[in-house]
Formats: structure tokens, C-alpha cells, sequence
């Protein structure tokens, strides 16, 4: 297998990487808009990849619809977009590399637990050390790629400074286990997929929200392991919420950004909202993007999750 191409530039790039399981709701939207801002204003190259890993919940029209939503929004992007079932040769590479140096077993799982895997973790949700690890753990040959493997966690914290949060702390293997990095559908598992994409475009800034914050400790160990540099500065940021506090879902109504533009919303309203959740003591207001790339200061913005409330919806249709 040929090993990981990696770009390596002076230059900063970031990336918009959707999952095509539905359309993008207003808290997905947030955090495309800050990070494109980021961005624009840092003079970091703009990569788009599309993340379809998720199986079943794919859907292969919203890859088009996602694109379309953000075009809308205003956001552009450097070069044509990429999507990651394209080419899992630099996966495989990646798995076959830690099976070789022992770091990586292979463990049959529930489909539920595949599932699980490939999909990008949230909440913190946990995946335990399973008692098939190896022992002694010996070095292998990457040779049933249909079956599902494992990277060995070392009983260690992982320590990294993040933009907006500051310094934080996370333990892999207290949190995670020996968590999954290809599964038996002859496909790469979320951790090890962005790990070997971000490398191999070169990514430097990765701008997402803070349920992945747990991943970035799995993420840099795999880094780590393989060898691969720059490991990625990290902003991550508050999601937003429902009236509820729980993460934002269909169980608060349709949220999708593709609701309101059908229900001729304009886009300035919609980033009116944005901008009262992401700058401190904005109203509700009608902006355009350089209205909202002007007052967006990653410093100022507001530390705990927006919140998505009724009043909100009956502003943006105009209700109130």
C-alpha cells in the first residue's frame, strides 16, 4: 500500500467537512459561518470534504443540498471539493502502518458498534477496551481489512491548547478504550479517517464544535503513532442548543437552514440570528456576512451554548 501523501505548506488551511445526512441546521450553519470568517480573515485556505462515512444515514442528495446551503450563506472554498469514499488507499496505509509497530489488533463487533464507529463521535460516547487486546500486543500484518481493528491506547493523558477553550486535557483510553479505526465494511472509522484526511490536504486549523473535544485526544495519539505532522490547532466551539439545553435535534422542530430560506426568510435575517448568538449584547438584527465578519471576535464570543428558542423561530418568520 503507498504510504499517506501530505501537503506541506507555510500556508494555513482549514476545512468545511459536512456529513451528507440531512440538511444543515442553524447550529451546523454557526459553526461553518465562524470558521469560513476565521478564515477569510486570517488568510487561511478554505478546503471543502464532504465526510460520508456514516452509512445508512447517508444521504447522496444532501451532498449537493449542503453544498447549495452554503453557497447561500455566502461561503466559498479554494480548489473542488473532495469526498472522502473516493480514495481509502491512504486509510488502509494507515491502518496496515500501526498493525506493523503492534499499536493496532483486530476485534469483531456489533453492527450497532460499526455503526457507532464510523460515524463522528458525540457526548463523549465511550467505546471500552474490550478483552480480545492481545497479549503480548506483537506486530501484525493489516491482512483482513474486512474485519474490524482497533488502536491500542496507552494509559496516558493527552494534553493540547485550543484556541477558544484554552489549555485542555482529555484520556483516550479512560474515555474511549481501544477505540475503532476500520470496521468490517471494509471501511475507515471517523478517528482515523479525519486523522489521514487533515494530513494528507495539509490541515492546519480545524474550527468544529466542542462535542468533539474528546476525539482531539484519539486524534493527536494518532498523529502521534503515524507520524504525521503538523498536528492541527484546534478551535472548538459551543453548540448550539435547544430550549431544553440538549443538543439541537428534530425533537425542537426544523431547525434546517433550508426550512426558513424556503419559507423566504432572508439570508440576512438568518445570520442576524447567528450574529446575536456569537457576538456579545447583538440583538436580533438583519446583517450581511461582513456585517457579521466585522463584529465576530473569537475572544468576546459568548463561552456557554447559544440556546434555539421559540422566539427566535417567530423572529426569523417575521411573527414578531
Amino acid at each position: 500500500m503507498s504510504p499517506i501523501p501530505m501537503v506541506r505548506e507555510l500556508a494555513q488551511i482549514t476545512r468545511l467537512a459536512p456529513s451528507p445526512t440531512g440538511a444543515l441546521h442553524l447550529g451546523n450553519a454557526r459553526t461553518f459561518v465562524i470558521n469560513w470568517v476565521l478564515a477569510r480573515r486570517h488568510g487561511w485556505r478554505v478546503l471543502f470534504r464532504i465526510e460520508d462515512l456514516d452509512g445508512p444515514r447517508v444521504k447522496p442528495e444532501a451532498v449537493g443540498q449542503v453544498q447549495d446551503t452554503l453557497r447561500w450563506l455566502g461561503l466559498d472554498w479554494d480548489g473542488q471539493p473532495t469526498i472522502q469514499s473516493d480514495d481509502f488507499e491512504g486509510h488502509a496505509s494507515a491502518v496496515g502502518r500501526l498493525a506493523r509497530l503492534g499499536l493496532a489488533y483486530p476485534c469483531e463487533l456489533t453492527r450497532r458498534e460499526i455503526a457507532e464507529a464510523a460515524s463522528a463521535p458525540h457526548d463523549g460516547a465511550a467505546d471500552p477496551t474490550p478483552s480480545t487486546r492481545p497479549d503480548p500486543l506483537a506486530p501484525s500484518d493489516f491482512d483482513r481489512p474486512d474485519s474490524n481493528w482497533r488502536f491500542v491506547s496507552p494509559d496516558r493523558a493527552v494534553r493540547f491548547s485550543d484556541q477558544f477553550l484554552g489549555a485542555r486535557e482529555t484520556h483516550p483510553r479512560a474515555d474511549a478504550g481501544d477505540f475503532v479505526i476500520w470496521t468490517k465494511r471494509g471501511t475507515p472509522a471517523y478517528q482515523l479517517a479525519v486523522v489521514v484526511d487533515d494530513a494528507r490536504q495539509g490541515v492546519t486549523q480545524v474550527v468544529r464544535g466542542d462535542d468533539l473535544v474528546a476525539s482531539t485526544g484519539q486524534q493527536v495519539l494518532l498523529y502521534e503513532a503515524l507520524g504525521l505532522e503538523p498536528i492541527p490547532t484546534y478551535t472548538h466551539l459551543p453548540l448550539v442548543v435547544g430550549p431544553d439545553g440538549r443538543r439541537l435535534a428534530k425533537r425542537h422542530g426544523d431547525s434546517r437552514v433550508e426550512h426558513y430560506r424556503q419559507h423566504g426568510v432572508p439570508l440576512e435575517r438568518i445570520l442576524g440570528l447567528l450574529g446575536s448568538w456569537s457576538i456579545p449584547n447583538q440583538p436580533r438584527t438583519a446583517m450581511d456576512l461582513a456585517e457579521f465578519a466585522g463584529r465576530f471576535d473569537l475572544d468576546t464570543m459568548p463561552r456557554g451554548p447559544a440556546r434555539f428558542t421559540p422566539e427566535d423561530d417567530a423572529w426569523l418568520l417575521g411573527r414578531c
